[in-house]
């Protein structure tokens, strides 16, 4: 994926697993949790579940709705915080973090996180300066797939959803973005941006009925993106290419998926 569309104003950015490489290093903190009481974590169905929140996530873990799940949510963050350092960046996603903000588009994390570990992240990340607004968990009623992470990330860069550009690699979060009235959705496939697929678009539609959101619309002509693109415009560049500004670490690739 290497074009943004024309019309696009603002690029919002799922924050695990899109923007940074984070999915073992949650799975890890959440297995590490569950082990006192009693409990293991199988790895293909929390790769099926990992878009969820944590609290959702354990909700829907066999025999997990008896566990005491503040505890285990506060065992699994703390191990996050104790190893942020750790965080990188995708490289894909950073990229076009840093072609949109050459192009003056502005940015915003909608994430189903919390902010004790969004900001951090974004902060070892050294890419806390490059959004306008930080959307996560704590903010709205409900969590992905419903729109309101979406909807709030919008409303707060003042730009209609329609000229967003969404991207998170999960299907709850296209969903969510689809929901939202965000037409142009973009996710993660090997490592690479790639169109989001059609079952997650489905899945969009029907979550939208549900919530009386508007649903997508139309095909978008598309502009290429880029260092060359993005120097013809008049807006000012950031002051570092996201990734490597003090305390961050280069971006890569991940290379498992969600």
């Amino acid at each position: 994926m290497s074009e943004i569309p024309d019309g696009i104003e603002a690029l919002i950015l799922d924050f695990d697993g899109t923007l940074a490489d984070t999915t073992p290093r949650h799975e890890q903190a959440l297995r590490a949790a569950l082990q006192p009481h009693g409990h293991d974590l199988d790895h293909a169905w929390y790769r099926r579940h990992v878009g969820l929140p944590i609290h959702d996530l354990l909700a829907a873990l066999p025999g997990g709705r008896s566990l005491p799940h503040d505890e285990i949510v506060r065992a699994s963050r703390a191990h996050l915080l104790a190893t942020m350092h750790h965080i990188t960046a995708i490289a894909c996603v950073a990229e076009l973090l840093y072609a949109a903000r050459r192009a003056g588009l502005r940015c915003a994390v909608a994430s189903a996180a919390s902010r004790v570990l969004v900001h951090p992240g974004l902060e070892a990340l050294g890419l806390r300066h490059a959004f306008a607004a930080v959307v996560t968990r704590e903010d709205v009623t409900l969590g992905k797939p419903a729109p309101d992470l979406y909807v709030a990330a919008a409303r707060r860069l003042d730009v209609p959803p329609e000229r967003c550009l969404a991207v998170d690699d999960a299907s709850d979060g296209v969903a969510s973005a689809r929901a939202a009235g965000i037409q142009h959705v973009i996710t993660l496939a090997d490592g690479h941006l790639a169109p989001a697929d059609e079952g997650a678009t489905a899945l969009a539609h029907r979550v939208a009925s549900a919530a009386g959101a508007p649903m997508p619309r139309g095909t978008p002509q598309h502009r290429a993106y880029g260092p060359a693109a993005a120097g013809a415009t008049t807006a000012a560049p950031p002051d570092t290419e996201p990734g490597t500004g003090p305390g961050s670490t280069p971006p890569r690739c991940p290379d498992s998926a969600r």
